[in-house]
Parts: C-alpha cells; sequence; structure tokens
C-alpha cells in the first residue's frame, strides 16, 4: 500500500456505500489488489480501518464547512445553509446501514461521528444562530439552543428513519424543506426574503 490516505478514501466510499460490517476486509483488499496481509501491516483491525476512514472524511468535511464559514462570514444565516449544504451533499453518500453499523459494531467510530455532529456541526451552528440574533436577523424571543436541537441537528436520523429521503428528493430540496424554511420561521420580516 504505497498511499494511505488513497487506501482511507476508496475503504471509506466503501463503507458508506454498503455498511461497514457488510463490506469486508476480503472485499477491500480484493478491489484494491492487495492481499489482507498487507493491509493489517498498516492496520491491526478492520474497526480500525473504519474509525481511520471515517476520521479521514470528516476532515475533508470539516476543511470544507471552515471554508464555507469564512466565505459568509459577514452573512451567518448564509453560513448554516452552506454548511448544511455540505452536510447533504456527504449524507447522500451514505447508506443507511453505515449508520446502523456505527452504533452496533464500531463504537469508536460512532463516538468520533457523534462528536463531530455534536462539535463541528451543533456548536459552530448555535454560534452562527446567536451571531445572526445579534445582527437582528432572527426574531430576540426565539430560543437558539431548542431551534438548534429541534430542527437542525441529528439531519441523518430525518434522512434515513423510515425510508432513505434522498432516494425521493434531491438534495436542494431536502435543503430547503429541513433547514432554509425552518431559517425562514425564525428570521425577522426585514431578513427572512433573502434566505434562499
Amino acid at each position: 500500500m504505497e498511499n494511505k490516505e488513497e487506501f482511507l478514501e476508496f475503504a471509506i466510499s466503501k463503507f458508506l456505500k454498503f455498511g461497514s460490517k457488510r463490506f469486508t476486509l476480503d472485499d477491500l483488499a480484493h478491489e484494491m489488489g492487495i492481499s489482507k496481509k498487507t493491509i493489517y501491516q498498516y492496520f491491526s483491525s478492520k474497526e480500525e480501518i473504519v474509525l481511520e476512514s471515517l476520521k479521514y472524511l470528516l476532515t475533508k468535511v470539516q476543511n470544507e464547512i471552515t471554508e464555507a464559514i469564512e466565505k459568509e462570514k459577514t452573512n451567518p444565516i448564509q453560513g448554516i445553509i452552506a454548511i448544511y449544504r455540505i452536510g447533504l451533499d456527504n449524507l447522500k453518500k451514505f447508506s443507511p446501514s453505515f449508520l446502523l453499523g456505527l452504533q452496533k459494531y464500531y463504537p469508536r467510530a460512532n463516538e468520533l461521528f457523534n462528536e463531530f455532529r455534536a462539535n463541528a456541526i451543533h456548536d459552530c451552528v448555535l454560534e452562527l444562530l446567536q451571531q445572526a440574533q445579534i445582527n437582528g436577523e432572527i426574531r430576540k424571543n426565539v430560543n437558539l439552543a431548542l431551534t438548534s436541537h429541534i430542527y437542525l441537528n441529528r439531519l441523518e436520523y430525518v434522512l434515513f428513519s423510515s425510508n432513505n429521503l434522498f432516494d425521493q428528493y434531491s438534495s436542494s430540496e431536502l435543503l430547503e424543506h429541513l433547514v432554509i424554511n425552518n431559517l425562514r420561521g425564525i428570521a425577522t420580516q426585514s431578513y427572512a426574503p433573502n434566505l434562499s
């Protein structure tokens, strides 16, 4: 294995598509044209591969989010929309079985995913909501923590609850209905028309 980064990117793409439990190390080795012995020279277990490949993906997503926030630093609500656009674009690559597999078989990777969602997404979005409220773009009487928790946190469970909503709707439709419409509901009358 010459490039660990390429290996992790390939591994996470397969885990996301087929599920972390269902896609085996034999499958991974076969598709990469290497032996399992080669994989075990770099990783001690499949759990380590799942964890490291998920870290790789989340680092890429975090970098996209940081860049989007910087680009929208004068408009916190547009920053929130950009975060969820990035999130939806990445979540549509997930099979529901991937998240279930993390919960059931890979507790360290599941904890990493939950920490990312809590720290990188929830805290960041809440900070942007607070800035928007200070700017007068969100009504003063809105409880931002509660709003974030109810409407903007844990979207993956809404998206994958009974049916995969990505099979029925485009990312832009989901963004409009799950995020933008909720932001319109808390925006001041003067700011609401600017949401898109």
